[in-house]
């Protein structure tokens, strides 16, 4: 999710980034605040690996640091900080592309999904239940086309615009809207089962 701007008092990722590149190192440990979890559950989400996604987080860090007077205020920092965890993500899938053949699928871990399911209750079985769609969910993002997958995760978890979407990955908007579009058809088809057993 963006950081929501909830109190006037809120200091916008922006302004802190301005402040850090003045050298006020606290206002970078604010965005490693803001930005660490979201991170982690977007690279966890596109490579499907714990390991990975704190690995590929702590690298976005290391970069939003010794590149900081690369980012200038005209462009959203939310954009700057998930194209760089992008980069990062995309270069460390065609390494192990390279060096190991198998398939990206791994197991997941006992997470639960951000989805809204209608039962609160916290029973052995809805948890069960509920790890289980996880798990369904999870191996379904990892089994479509990187391509896909990406910009999926960056529309219908974390809830960019389009137009941000477009700048991150600097994909024509028609091109955007046209894999968004086969991702979640390919999701669905993958993910048939549980819709109809809801």
């Amino acid at each position: 999710m963006k950081p929501s701007k909830e109190g006037k008092d809120l200091v916008s990722d922006e302004k802190l980034m301005s402040e850090f590149q003045n050298g006020n190192n606290k206002a970078f440990d604010e965005i490693v605040r803001r930005y660490k979890d979201r991170l982690t559950n977007f690279i966890y989400r596109y490579t499907g690996n714990y390991d990975d996604s704190d690995d590929i987080v702590q690298d976005t860090f290391v970069r939003v640091y010794t590149s900081k007077h690369l980012y200038k205020e005209i462009a959203k920092f939310s954009t700057w900080i998930y194209t760089i965890a992008i980069n990062i993500a995309k270069t460390k899938v065609i390494k192990e592309k390279k060096f190991n053949k198998t398939s990206l699928t791994v197991e997941t871990n006992d997470e639960e999904w951000e989805l809204e399911i209608s039962d609160n209750s916290v029973s052995p079985e809805s948890l069960a239940d509920s790890v289980l769609l996880s798990r369904h969910i999870q191996n379904a993002l990892n089994s479509i086309n990187e391509v896909y997958r990406e910009l999926v995760i960056l529309r219908d978890i974390e809830n960019f615009s389009y137009e941000e979407i477009v700048e991150m990955t600097g994909l024509p908007m028609g091109t955007v809207k046209s894999r968004i579009n086969r991702g979640r058809e390919r999701l669905q088809e993958i993910l048939k089962d549980i819709y109809e057993g809801q």
